[in-house]
């Protein structure tokens, strides 16, 4: 199954008014997958909530008030790519704990429910700021 090789790059205020507009172009790019053999509607759903989800987490945790954030997305063959990059303060990937299932706390879900619904998550510094890169294989 080939498909067509698809490039998105969005930049937006860091402000939460923003996340719905986000998750919705998540939403779109997956429903527009005509040849994906999945469950389009899970797809769409999951990549909602995962743009939402790292976005609440840069707006609310890295302290880059009052700059743009870059969201990338791309789709070249099977393999899907969000990037999602600011200039905050930064944080441990590898050091971010599992939740509890005892606690019935809502936050501190969001990089757990990312890596449950992509196949890699990677967080990494550049000279240009921050990088998260969430894959998924079509």
């Amino acid at each position: 199954m080939t498909r067509n090789k698809i490039n998105l790059e969005i930049e937006i205020p860091t402000q939460t008014r923003y996340l719905g507009l986000i998750g919705n172009i998540g939403e779109q790019l997956a429903w527009d997958l005509t040849d994906y053999g999945g469950d389009r509607d899970a797809l769409a759903y999951n990549l909602n909530l995962v743009l939402t989800e790292a976005l609440t987490n840069v707006i609310k945790h890295a302290g880059c008030d009052n700059q743009a954030l870059r969201v990338c997305i791309s789709i070249e063959g099977n393999s899907l790519s969000i990037q999602v990059h600011d200039q905050g303060l930064g944080f441990d990937l590898e050091g971010v704990p599992c939740p509890d299932p005892e606690e019935l706390c809502e936050r501190g879900r969001g990089i757990f429910i990312i890596r449950h619904l992509m196949d890699s998550v990677d967080y990494r510094k550049t000279d240009k700021g921050n990088v998260l890169e969430m894959k998924k294989e079509l």
